[in-house]
């Protein structure tokens, strides 16, 4: 179905429970553009060797800089010689999210969420295991402008500022196909990660639901996103995450209950077992809907031993 547009979808493995991410790859009059590269893995690197033999690559177009779009992106460049497009917050966040001095501060956050030493540690430490998955890193050779637009195989799309899953993220909607390459901002079976880090953007649930309006005025035809296969209707996909969200907030003060720290919240609100690396997601997404409530006055923060506690 991508071929009439130019586009060819790459599905790359990955060793998580969302298992596979969807990379792209465009020709262009001079060579070919790739959006997003995987992790850095040995299985990446044998599928883009298959992919992109006989190929010259002219570009690679980074989403934002998430391990699984952004990983490979700086061995890839190495390779080809390739020309790395992103939005400058996420250029920013990925050549500092696995640097020691950020990662010895994680400890420190895990504590204002309440989350035990043990495990603690263990996040840590599940966090330092991708910097092999991410290095080398990229040079940046150009930060995407809001508006601009750029040729991606057969047809021109505009970049769209989508922040919310990261603070950089970027969709591309061709407005003469009704397209939108949605990459990780809608996606078709599962709502996107939603998480504060303590750090960047302090609201990111509420900068995703305005980035949700804003693609909602497209009203966009097919979507294609980078986990899952593509689909129509953008607008009906958007009610569904927004009622999704609108669930989870009242879920999240009745969990606040009598008041409670990020990681008892979490837990009333995951009841499911988790492994370290869901776990992360589970305390910063709680986190990020935890700090909407706060933020629009419906629940209370305080410093409780050096622990955040949230109350109603």
């Amino acid at each position: 179905m991508l071929e009439e547009f130019g586009l060819k979808l790459i599905k790359l493995n990955l060793p998580f429970r969302l298992n596979h991410v969807n990379c792209f790859v465009a020709e262009g009059e001079d060579g070919w553009k790739i959006i997003d590269a995987g992790l850095h893995d040995k299985e990446t690197i044998k599928r883009w060797e298959l992919e992109l033999a006989g190929k010259k690559v002219t570009d690679i177009l980074v989403t934002h800089y998430h391990p699984d779009h952004f990983g490979y992106v700086g061995r890839l460049q190495e390779k080809t010689g390739a020309h790395v497009s992103m939005t400058k917050v996420d250029a920013d966040a990925g050549l500092n999210a696995w640097q020691e001095s950020f990662l010895n501060k994680l400890s420190n956050n895990y504590r204002l969420a309440g989350v035990p030493n043990d495990v603690s540690r263990n996040m840590t430490s599940n966090t330092s295991e991708f910097v092999s998955q991410v290095t080398p890193y990229p040079k940046v050779d150009h930060y995407f402008q809001e508006g601009e637009m750029v040729v991606i195989g057969k047809y021109e799309y505009e970049v769209i500022f989508t922040p919310g899953h990261s603070d950089g993220l970027v969709t591309f909607y061709s407005n003469e196909k009704n397209i939108l390459l949605s990459t990780d901002h809608i996606l078709p079976k599962i709502t996107p990660n939603i998480s504060y880090w303590f750090h960047g953007d302090q609201n990111p649930l509420a900068s995703y639901l305005q980035s949700l309006e804003k693609v909602r005025k497209l009203d966009a035809d097919l979507v294609i996103p980078s986990h899952g296969k593509p689909f129509h209707g953008a607008n009906d996909r958007i009610d569904e995450i927004k009622a999704h969200h609108d669930e989870r907030l009242v879920q999240t003060i009745e969990a606040i209950g009598e008041g409670g720290t990020v990681s008892t919240i979490c837990k009333g609100l995951f009841r499911k077992d988790l492994n370290i690396h869901e776990l992360r997601f589970a305390i910063g997404e709680t986190l990020a809907h935890l700090e909407y409530l706060r933020l629009q006055g419906s629940c209370k923060r305080e410093d409780r031993n050096g622990q955040w506690w949230y109350y109603s």
